[in-house]
């Protein structure tokens, strides 16, 4: 099947082409017209969070349900009568942008609550009714700052969610200056080094429109399609890469530009199938969660990861059938060209704009190409060195001839890299982690200088009024409150009704920041003796809840679920692995070098972005890790590293097969796929870590997590613990019960040259 889609895909080249442009541009109409609806939702099951907000929205007219904001003013030397005229003539405009609640610092009951003790800072609460998207957010915050005056002597400045900023990022574009010319230096040829690009900006093109349509029916965070495109783009291009390489080898070996291309994609494409689809349904794994946030980045990833396959397996025989044998040769104005892009997507970038002038560059270049004789020679590639004079099959044989103080060394070195993982503190980064330079994080700070750290979480509690009860005899909850440890201030309880009270809140501000471990300690020390003590008689259930306990709920909800994550994980791929290879020992060392290396890329991420070691290098600020970064990692690094095992550990079987060497099949196998590895795994290294120059702390997260990962696994485990625990194990490798051999089933991931050669003669056989 695969041979045959290759072959059709390669012969039909032209039509296959014109369907992904039609993809392309159908899909951009359909989102442009539908919109997107990108937001953060955390959908969180029964839990005590959600309970209260429900009682909140039930009993105080959705009180807090709508998307919120903070205007901070800052004076000198305090407000003076025509500061504060102005800036509540400011505050009284601000009503006429989407019917927006304003409680201000100037004028109301709360007024006197809303400066500071020095009387030089004060803030206004703002509220749109409705939880609005990503772009609508935006034109709000715009059109509320348009009004703003400028006040001599009064600094303001924007916090809140509705004053969020989302910078769209650039970083993919390092990302790509990087792959051309690792794909260049591993290729030695423009066209093939276009090729995986060409795909993996086809796949993700198509992609993210999709994922903007989806974000209308499924909750999705607003730095979905930023993951999404990190993702697509490293897979993306390491799977054509793959694909690439095969049929060069097959045009060497001498068949045609159609038999390559099938032989291609019926092996190194079966190759890619399977990955991808380990990895997708990994990713599809987190819907077992029930939580939208999680939900809607799981599904984002997954349609980038299966969109960039289908099109490795479509779109790339297409264009190699357009690029026929011409994929070895390259000359000088396309080298030179390609130099010149590469220069030019960095100064994109790093928005350093005297390096975009390598783009006109590159286009005078490739036109005096065809007529300057220089341009127009063949760069000449040097003879290929045999297999058994390579660096890599060398390394294997000294590896080998080491091979327990190599496992030992390897192992220790993952081992001592995964110990921070032991302090691991699951939760959530806030607007005290934003750039210093942007006006939430500017709000932030403010805020906390003038009313204390916890002012910018606050906690919320709220109880239903049993009958017979009115707010004043849960006066002990206030005292209880009051006098808690880590408790800066709690109002009295506010009922909802004054007249015919049914449910009362209060307002309580921690000592602390609202990602401080302190904090989180104050929310379950209320729920599990403050409050139970303080109403006990009273009848009556004081829910604790708001942004600060719903990230609490979150954390934990995700943190006693990810071991049942891991595990099935974990399952999955000893199956997979034993099924393919029919071995139990290969697919148990895979599972335990998985983790070694996944283990390894969490505890320095824990070092960096929770203890803070070179925040200075990468920064941020020291936080929590966001629970679902974990899981995200594990199940996307659990895929490619699937891809790596597959590609180098077929190379290995095959020669064991053929030769019963285990020793020399292990030097060969890793010397036949070294190169390759190598290039997929440095260009999603610097794909990924290219993201750490991104604003968005999730994402640098998740970018720099990905590279290491990535790093690790196709260094340490591939060229260290792979070749000298295979050698340690010899034969006993590949060794597998016979009863258990006679169920399993038969998967061929590499498929068969010779089965596609004799498929393609019938295909073309006269009839």
């Amino acid at each position: 099947m695969f041979g045959r889609l290759g072959g059709w895909c390669c012969r039909r080249r032209g039509v296959v082409v014109s369907l992904w442009l039609l993809a392309l541009v159908l899909g951009g109409v359909w989102a442009g017209s539908t919109g997107s609806d990108f937001r953060s939702e955390f959908n969180l099951p029964d839990v005590e969070s959600r309970q209260g907000f429900e009682l909140l929205e039930e009993s105080f007219a959705g009180a807090g349900a709508g998307t919120t904001g903070t205007i901070v003013f800052q004076s000198t030397s305090g407000f003076s009568e025509g500061a504060k005229a102005q800036l509540q003539k400011f505050l009284d405009e601000v009503p006429s942008v989407r019917k927006a609640k304003v409680q201000g610092p100037f004028e109301g009951p709360t007024a006197a609550f809303q400066v500071s003790e020095d009387g030089r800072i004060a803030f206004a609460q703002i509220e749109v009714p409705g939880n609005l998207d990503q772009e609508t957010g935006r034109e709000v915050a715009e059109k509320i700052q348009s009004f703003a005056p400028e006040v001599d002597g009064v600094r303001i400045e924007y916090g809140g969610r509705m004053f969020d900023e989302f910078r769209a990022p650039s970083s993919e574009l390092l990302g790509l200056a990087f792959a051309i010319v690792i794909l260049i230096l591993s290729f030695g040829s423009v066209l093939a080094m276009g090729l995986p690009i060409g795909v993996a900006l086809g796949g993700i093109g198509v992609g993210t429109m999709l994922l903007a349509v989806l974000s209308n029916v499924v909750t999705m965070p607003d730095f979905a399609t930023t993951l999404g495109v990190m993702i697509g783009l490293g897979v993306g291009i390491d799977y054509a890469l793959f694909i690439v390489t095969r049929y060069r080898e097959q045009l060497r070996a001498g068949h045609s530009v159609e038999e390559s291309v099938a032989i291609a994609i019926d092996t190194s494409g079966r190759a890619v199938t399977f990955a991808g689809l380990t990895v997708v349904i990994s990713l599809l794994g987190m819907l077992l969660m029930g939580v939208s946030f999680v939900t809607g980045l799981g599904l984002g990833a997954s349609t980038l990861v299966a969109v960039t396959m289908v099109a490795s397996l479509t779109l790339l025989p297409a264009l190699l059938g357009f690029a026929g044998d011409r994929v070895d040769r390259t000359r000088w104005r396309g080298l030179i060209a390609a130099g010149l892009v590469a220069v030019g997507l960095v100064g994109a970038g790093l928005k350093v704009s005297p390096l975009l002038v390598a783009f006109p560059l590159a286009v005078v270049v490739l036109l005096a190409g065809f007529a300057v004789a220089p341009l127009k020679r063949e760069v000449p590639r040097p003879a290929p060195k045999p297999l058994r004079e390579t660096l890599a099959y060398r390394w294997s044989r000294v590896v080998q001839h080491h091979p327990w103080s190599m496992t030992i060394g390897a192992t220790l070195a993952l081992l001592l890299l995964a110990v921070p993982v032991l302090s691991l503190r699951l939760g959530f980064s806030d607007e005290g982690n934003n750039p210093p330079d942007s006006t939430t994080r500017q709000a932030y700070d403010l805020l906390a200088k003038g009313f204390g750290p916890g002012f910018n979480g606050p906690l919320t509690l709220v109880a239903a009024l049993p009958d017979g009860t009115t707010p004043a005899d849960l006066q002990s909850v206030t005292d209880a409150l009051t006098a808690t440890p880590g408790v800066q201030f709690a109002s009295p309880a506010q009922p909802n009704d004054p007249a015919n009270p049914t449910a009362v809140v209060w307002r309580v501000i921690p000592t602390t920041a609202p990602q401080d471990a302190a904090t989180t300690d104050l929310v379950d020390r209320l729920r599990n003796d403050v409050l139970p003590a303080a109403t006990a008689g009273t009848g009556a259930d004081v829910l604790v809840t708001g942004f600060v306990a719903v990230t609490v709920d979150f954390s934990q909800y995700l943190a006693g679920r990810l071991v049942v994550f891991f595990a099935a994980v974990l399952t999955l791929s000893f199956l997979l692995l034993m099924v393919v290879f029919r071995s139990l020992l290969v697919p148990l060392k895979a599972v335990v070098m998985n983790l070694l290396s996944i283990g390894a890329a969490y505890g320095v991420l824990v070092a960096i972005f929770q203890w803070g070691w070179l925040k200075g290098l990468v920064g941020v600020e020291p936080a929590p890790i966001e629970p679902f970064i974990p899981m995200m990692l594990f199940a996307i690094v659990f895929g490619l590293s699937m891809d790596y095992e597959v590609f180098l550990l077929s190379r290995i079987r095959e020669e064991w097969v053929r030769t019963g060497d285990s020793r020399t099949s292990v030097a060969d196998g890793l010397a036949a796929t070294a190169r390759v590895i190598t290039a997929a795994a440095a260009i999603m290294v610097f794909v990924f870590g290219s993201f750490l120059l991104e604003d968005t702390r999730p994402i640098k997260l998740f970018g720099l997590g990905l590279a290491l990962a990535v790093l690790l696994d196709a260094t340490v485990v591939r060229m260290l613990l792979v070749p000298a625990s295979m050698e340690l194990l010899g034969d006993r490798n590949w060794w597998l019960p016979r009863w258990l051999d006679r169920i399993l089933p038969n998967v061929n991931v590499e498929g068969s040259p010779e089965e596609v050669d004799e498929e393609l003669e019938r295909e073309l056989e006269p009839v």
